[in-house]
This record gives C-alpha cells, structure tokens and sequence, in this order.
C-alpha cells in the first residue's frame, strides 16, 4: 500500500474526509476506489459513495477476499446510514467470517456492530441483545468501544433499563474522548441529549407531568395500574395485559385511567372510541359490548363499574390508576419518531422497521407531506423521506409503538 493509500487511510479514521479526498480524488486503483466511497459517505453523498465502495469491491475480486470484505461491511455502513435496512445481512455475515479467518478482527467486529444497529433500527431487540453479547469490546480501539457502548444505551433505553442506560453513556463519553473524532462525540453528545430528554407523560387524576427515563423506569416497579399509551399494555407489578391489537378496548381504558377515580360520561367514552358525535341507540349497544370485552380482559387487575352517567375503574389491589402517555400526542407519531432521527428514510424502511405494509407508510407519508411534516427527496425507488425533529416527542429508541397506525 503506497504513502498516498495509508495518508488517506489515517485521515479518514481520524474523521477528515477531505484530508482524505485530496489524497486520492483523481486515482481509479481499487484502494483508492474504496477510501473515495467511505470520505463521500462522511460527507453524506451515500448514492456516490455506495457506487464507488461496489466498485471497488468488483476491481479487487476473489483474488483479494480480505479487501472485498472490508468494501463489503462499508457498503454496510453506507446501507445503514442511508437507511437501507433490506440490505442482505447474510452477505455482511459472510465478509466478517472471512475478516476474522484473516486475523482482521477488528472490521470484523465493526461488521458486528453494523449488524446489531440495523437489529435495533427494526426493535428487534433479543436477537440484538444476543449478537451484542458475543462482542468483547475490550481489545479495540477507542472509536469501536464508543460505537459498544452507543448499542448497549440504544438496547437499554428501548428495554427501559435507565441505570444501564447512563452507564453505557459514561462509556461512550470515556471512550469518545480519547477517540478524538469530532463526528463520534456529536454522536455521544446526541445520545445524551436523548436520554436526558422527557420520555413520556404522567397522568393521573387528572393532572399530567413530564417523565424522565429513570422515573419511566421506577413507575414501571410501582404499586399502580399503569395504561401505557406508548406500548398499548395495562400492567401491575407483573402482570401486563396487552392491547396493542384492541386498539377501540384500550382507547376506552385508557379514557377511565384518566379520569381515575371519578366515572367517565357514556357520552365521552363514545366519542373517543367510535368517533360518533351523535351516537344513536346502536353506538349505546356497541358500547356496551365492549365494556363488557373491556371487563373480562382486566379482571385480573380490575373491574370496570356501571355508573348512573357512564362507567369508572375499580382497581382489585392496587391503590393508584395512571396512564403514560408519549411526551408529544402527534397524529402518525411512530413514523415521525423514526423521521425524527435527522436520516433520509425510504418508504420500505419505515414498513420493516413499524412491521407495517408499505402502502400504509406511503399513505402515511403523503399526509403527512401535505401538512409539510415531512419533505420527499428524489423520485420512484430512490426517494426518500426526512422531517425535522419535532420538540418533545420521544424517538422510537426511547418509546417504540406497538402497532403502526393504519
């Protein structure tokens, strides 16, 4: 590897992606090819950068299988950050099989990296808990213990694990710090902020407050009946009845959670469950009906009373009823969440990462476009979507849905 090769190398670990270019711009050579395609990615042209990492993958060939590797998990990276998340994972495992068979173990476990943030992107959280735990991230470098440590926050938060939370933070910031690279610590520097942020609202009787992660956390342990809104479940202690598939039961549970103790009209409880601003005897009759559906799936925490104006909760053991709630109620609000995170997403990105068809996120989106809350960017299969973060409301790391809306 000549001079020019390792300067452009050294620069780019160093995050200088122009100290970079200017070294090897005008060169076509495989090596340079590749460094070319990761200093465009760290300046944000991931369209050029990705051609450029594939060519390079192409010139170096079989012949150099621990070259391609590496183009391999850049083109990763490259997927990742643009928010290609159908990017066949099966091919980045097959390039950290060959790294680590050429005692290249550190892109190796980069890859690894790659792949658990693409898990957690998804919520699929067991499986990148399980990924994670097979990487030791004692032997490396400063910049890949903050990217460890930046995974263990996103999993923590999302599993609602404060403590864990801020610890893997003093981590990232540790480590951070010694890797002196200006991008990695506003990365850290973001996931603080976040963390720090409000996580949800508390309301009971009536009242409402801001909730830190931490407090999210220790309400989670109390005596309460807790309606989550941002998971759609009703839990005590531990017990936890979901509702994430009744969506017209929990509107009307979380209705007698927050008026809790008081009773709820009938009048209102129609109106948010059925929308009906002039129920007839046929709404009275629905009503009735799932309260009753209501009354047997909370038996085990509560019953549900009749009243002379409506209906009230009565709770079996506990003494408190409270209903959490995201920080900001924002119609589409898990698809803003998502969008919220500054990246360019695509249409078939959201669906994988909501779990949702991907003709509802692109109703979704073009709603939302027409109220100028999120911007289009590009056409056909390369367009993408992006939206500025909306103050207050919580990030699907922090708060994910259980169900898209539709």
């Amino acid at each position: 590897m000549d001079s020019l090769i390792t300067a452009a190398g050294q620069a780019l670990a160093a995050g200088d992606p122009l100290g970079a270019l200017k070294r090897v711009a005008l060169r076509d050579d495989p090596p340079a090819l590749a460094l070319r395609g990761i200093a465009m990615a760290q300046l944000g042209d991931f369209a050029r950068a990705k051609d450029l990492v594939k060519r390079a993958a192409r010139a170096f060939g079989a012949k150099e299988p621990v070259a391609r590797a590496r183009c391999i998990v850049a083109e990763a990276e490259i997927a990742l950050v643009s928010r290609d998340l159908h990017w066949p994972s099966k091919t980045l495992d097959a390039a950290r099989r060959t790294l680590d068979a050429h005692g290249d173990r550190l892109n190796a476990a980069y890859g690894g990296y790659l792949d658990v943030r693409r898990l957690l992107l998804i919520g699929r959280l067991d499986e990148a808990e399980r990924k994670l735990g097979a990487l030791d991230p004692a032997p490396f470098p400063p910049a890949l213990r903050t990217a460890h440590a930046l995974v263990v926050m996103g999993i923590a938060m999302r599993r609602l694990h404060a403590r864990t939370a801020r610890t893997a933070l003093a981590d990232a910031q540790r480590a951070a710090r010694l890797a002196g690279i200006p991008a990695l610590t506003a990365e850290v520097d973001s996931a603080s902020r976040l963390l720090n942020a409000p996580a949800a609202r508390l309301i009971a009787r009536g009242d409402e407050r801001p909730l830190l992660l931490d407090e999210v956390e220790e309400l989670q342990h109390s005596k309460a009946i807790v309606i989550d809104a941002c998971r759609h479940v009703v839990r005590h202690r531990k017990i936890e009845l979901s509702l994430a598939t009744r969506p017209v039961l929990f509107t009307l549970a979380r209705a007698l959670g927050e008026t809790w103790p008081a009773d709820v009209a009938r009048e209102t409880l129609l109106a948010r469950a059925f929308r009906a601003r002039h129920a007839d005897g046929s709404h009275r009759a629905r009503l009735r009906v799932e309260m009753g559906r209501l009354r047997k799936l909370l038996a085990p925490l509560a019953d549900v009373k009749a009243t002379r104006h409506g209906f009230v909760l009565a709770p079996r053991m506990a003494r408190e009823v409270v209903v959490l709630a995201r920080p900001v109620e924002e119609e589409h609000a898990a698809v803003l969440a998502l969008l919220s995170d500054g990246e360019s997403w695509s249409s078939s990105a959201l669906a994988l990462a909501l779990g949702a068809s991907q003709r509802s996120v692109q109703r979704t989106l073009e709603t939302l476009a027409v109220n100028n809350k999120v911007q289009p960017l590009g056409r056909g299969r390369a367009r993408r979507w992006t939206s500025p973060s909306l103050p207050g409301l919580a990030t699907m790391l922090l708060l994910p849905p259980s169900l898209p809306d539709h």
